[in-house]
């Protein structure tokens, strides 16, 4: 498998000064369902250019398009990455980062070292807090009076879904299920697993979740344990791949594979078919490869890490699969390059005019990329179940002018009022974007 031989020194260079190749081709080339995919660039130092995490100065907050309003639901949280709205209208916080690797798992040498430190530099080398938090906006005013712990210790909780009166959660190793009852606000409850989820040293530790339409279902997306297999197939034996889960039994099978970090899933509410983000797989160049949207199809194998986009060999992976490669579907619709696609959900007509169908798309931000990418919500227009158009920026300005990281959006969510919830782990702060008025 490849192992990428990089000098100590080089590697602390580019971590330190952020340098590395620039893109060539214009961001637009690098969306949509057909994007243009240049020649790898390979180079012993990998481009690091990442927006240092700052926070939001007083007063200051994201930008939407004209006619909408932000606020901030709820400011001072720790380390806000998912969100889930209850059907009462209690939005639930997951609080959360990375777990630490269990005993002899942890990715030794300089190259671990440095990327530690780069993605301290980008907020996130905080401990995981661990918890589910519950804001409550009793009074509709888009402020949330009420904040209280909901479900704590947990282990990385990411993933939230509510079936009849148990809601799950997808902790880093496992799915647990706890009670539910509406309109409570703490549940003491220990939790009940439903399965396990491959876990280990979890270099992609977020698992997304979603309960199909009939509540018969859960899906979890499990990201890869590298970036191509460089320490072998053996870590990766689950993983890069969505999980379908029987609620009934709590047995669950694999339901589409070679996705290298899938993270957002979501039903389209009108074909009502599975979608996902996907991030990509880095060091081949500011051009390459583009982030993803894409529906997941069954028993579909989508190239990680043998190939990307379909059938572009990635020819770093050895040894070579030509019988997987010929396997690769190609994604759906193009991001752009490195834009770090986490959350995504589907809007539905209570968003005004061109925003009433679509996926809104909360991209966390690239780090491997000259110039950077992403830090920004996008909404992706839809027609027909289908991509009809290109990204259009929806939640902009979480970067500051000279390059630091006000904030970082994470996980998108609908309020019952059909208002858009942004989580931002950088600024610590759930945003609200709603029709100016509303």
């Amino acid at each position: 498998m490849f192992r990428p031989g990089i000098f100590p020194s080089l590697v602390a260079a580019a971590a330190l000064a952020g340098c590395g190749d620039m893109a060539h081709l214009p961001d637009v080339a690098s969306v949509g369902p057909q994007p243009q995919l240049p020649s790898p660039s390979h180079s012993l130092i990998p481009t690091v250019h990442i927006a240092p995490a700052q926070g939001w100065p007083a007063g200051a907050q994201p930008q939407a398009p004209a006619g909408f309003q932000v606020s901030a639901v709820s400011s001072g949280l720790e380390h806000p990455r998912w969100l889930h709205v209850l059907p009462n209208g209690d939005i639930l916080v997951a609080q959360s980062n990375a777990p630490k690797p269990p005993p002899g798992e942890e990715k030794k040498g300089i190259r671990a070292f440095m990327m530690k430190k780069v993605m301290a530099r980008a907020g996130a080398g905080v401990p995981s807090p661990d918890r589910i938090m519950l804001l409550r906006d009793a009074n509709g005013d888009g402020q949330a009076e009420h904040k209280s712990l909901f479900i704590d210790n947990l282990h990385s909780p990411f993933g939230m879904a509510l079936v009849g009166n148990d809601l799950y959660v997808a902790n880093a190793d496992a799915v647990v299920r706890f009670p539910y009852q509406p309109g409570q606000t703490q549940i003491s409850a220990a939790p009940v697993k439903v399965t396990d989820l491959p876990a280990g040293r979890n270099h992609h530790w977020t698992k997304g979740l979603v309960a199909s339409p009939d509540g018969r279902k859960l899906y979890v997306s499990v990201g890869s344990n590298s970036n191509v297999a460089e320490d072998g197939m053996q870590i990766e034996e689950g993983r890069a791949a969505i999980w379908e889960i029987d609620v009934a039994s709590g047995s669950k099978r694999l339901f589409a594979g070679g996705l290298r970090n899938p993270v957002g899933v979501a039903f389209e509410p009108q074909t009502r078919s599975l979608w996902a983000v996907v991030n990509e797989r880095d060091e081949l160049g500011s051009d390459l490869v583009p982030d993803y949207l894409t529906s997941v199809r069954e028993g579909a194998f989508y190239g990680w890490p043998w190939s990307y986009w379909g059938p572009n060999v990635d020819e770093r992976v050895q040894p070579p699969r030509p019988d997987m490669v010929a396997r690769a579907v190609a994604p759906d619709f193009a991001l752009g390059n490195h834009v770090a696609p986490l959350g995504l959900t589907f809007s539905d007509p209570r968003m005004p005019g061109s925003f009433a169908s679509g996926a809104f798309v909360g991209e966390h931000g690239s780090w491997n990329r000259q110039p950077r990418s992403g830090y920004k919500v996008v909404f992706v227009p839809f027609a027909n179940g289908r991509p009809a158009g290109p990204p259009q920026d929806f939640l902009t300005g979480f970067v500051s002018p000279d390059g630091n990281a006000w904030g970082r959006p994470v996980g998108v969510a609908l309020d019952r009022s059909g208002a858009l919830l942004v989580a931002d782990d950088v600024g610590n702060t759930v945003w609200r974007v709603a029709p100016a008025g509303r």
